[in-house]
């Protein structure tokens, strides 16, 4: 098992905590800036998607990225009718900064595979992926907002990811 994946989220997830050591937490940030942070990661993965669709040939691995952008897409969709509905912009914030810088870094380096070797590359980061954010989403967000209806769009976001990061653990087994 290629654990640089792995490696690759815990250091994304470490990299944002580190950063933000003068600036504060992922548990501190406040109900509009978790909404970014879910909004940018929820459009990283849609980016992700984008490129396998472009790249890949293995009829499993289009399969799943379709499934991310139909989701993804959705759950946005879901989350900025919630924030017109309680006249809220979401706020950019030290989270979704270091997301994006991570996310060109790895679009970048996915970017120049072909074959089998992008697939797995790609399975392996939807992987590793869904469970960092899922983890963030689970430990440091949910428990944290404060307005009731966005909490449930998460709760119910979080199911759906957790079922993403299933399928792409029996994505990465079949890649093997």
């Amino acid at each position: 098992m290629n654990i640089k994946p792995y490696i690759l989220a815990i250091s994304l997830a470490a990299s944002a905590f580190q950063s933000s050591a003068m600036a504060q937490s992922p548990a501190d940030l406040n109900d509009l800036e978790i909404a970014h942070v879910a909004y940018v990661a929820d459009n990283i993965d849609i980016r992700y998607a984008h490129l396998a669709l472009a790249i890949s040939t293995n009829e499993e691995v289009r399969d799943f990225a379709e499934n991310m952008i139909n989701d993804h897409t959705a759950v946005n969709e879901q989350a900025l009718a919630l924030l017109k509905k309680l006249g809220a912009q979401p706020q950019d914030n030290f989270l979704s900064q270091s997301l994006q810088v991570n996310a060109e870094k790895l679009i970048d380096e996915m970017s120049q595979l072909r074959g089998a070797a992008f697939d797995k590359r790609y399975a392996e980061n939807e992987l590793a992926y869904h469970k960092a954010v899922n983890e963030l989403v689970a430990t440091a967000f949910i428990p944290n907002i404060e307005n009731a209806e966005v909490k449930a769009l998460f709760e119910t976001g979080l199911g759906i990811f957790k079922a993403h990061e299933g399928h792409a653990e029996m994505m990465v087994e079949e890649l093997k």
